[in-house]
């Protein structure tokens, strides 16, 4: 499902003409096979964020190449990758990224509303969606009357509904206590069970990478080591 190989990636910063180079990523080969879940391990700027954001296409690599899916998406634009995201790519986020003025419904409805899923559709999607992660009472509810687990659960089911085959997810459980932490992480468990999904997660917290299939950890850059968990 993911392949990037010699993958390397640096940060200019100060004026131009007197930049200073920083080295962020350096050589990094990861694999990731389709229905697995991978997460990577690291301190805060050990590098995780920003190989997470390189496979989503958000930044681009100094070098290396990149595959997603069968596709070599190293060279491609910005509407090539946001078209390949909307096609293959879920996401969730740390801090949620709901949108405040929409109900949980809607926030889940948008990425149909982009891909021009037609509106009858669009409405059992989401509630397919909603009840996989146990969220049908809540459709009408804005993000500020929920709770942070039932907020994430809204994230996720917003990164299921178009039913990607890859889900990438950043710091997942980042902003949720221990039990609410765990509910989430079992949510991720069976939809991935369920559907084959890919997840590849990013964090800090060892208890979180020990729940994937295979841990990798990064430090300063470098894949350090990699742990197959089961």
């Amino acid at each position: 499902m993911i392949e990037v190989r010699d993958l390397h990636h640096e940060f200019r910063i100060g004026k131009k003409g007197q930049e200073k180079i920083v080295p962020v990523l350096r050589d990094i080969d990861l694999s990731v096979r389709e229905g697995e879940i991978v997460s990577v391990l690291g301190r805060s700027g050990s590098g995780k964020s920003t190989l997470l954001n390189l496979i989503a296409g958000y930044i681009r690599p100094t070098g290396g190449r990149i595959v997603v899916a069968g596709t070599d998406v190293t060279g491609l634009n910005e509407t090539q990758w946001a078209k390949f995201r909307l096609n293959h790519m879920g996401f969730i986020f740390q801090s949620f990224q709901l949108i405040p003025s929409m109900t949980a419904f809607a926030n889940i409805e948008l990425p149909l509303i982009l891909k021009g899923v037609d509106d009858k559709k669009r409405a059992a999607y989401v509630q397919e969606a909603m009840a996989m992660v146990g969220m049908e009472e809540f459709a009408h509810f804005y993000p500020s009357e929920l709770s942070g687990g039932q907020q994430q659960r809204v994230g996720i089911a917003r990164a299921m509904v178009l039913k990607p085959r890859l889900i990438l997810a950043d710091e997942p459980t980042g902003s949720l206590d221990s039990e609410t932490e765990e509910t989430v992480l079992q949510f991720i468990r069976e939809l991935n069970q369920r559907h084959n999904t890919t997840f590849l997660i990013i964090t800090h917290d060892r208890e979180v990478a020990a729940f994937a299939h295979r841990s990798v950890a990064i430090h300063n850059g470098s894949l350090v080591a990699q742990e197959v968990l089961g």
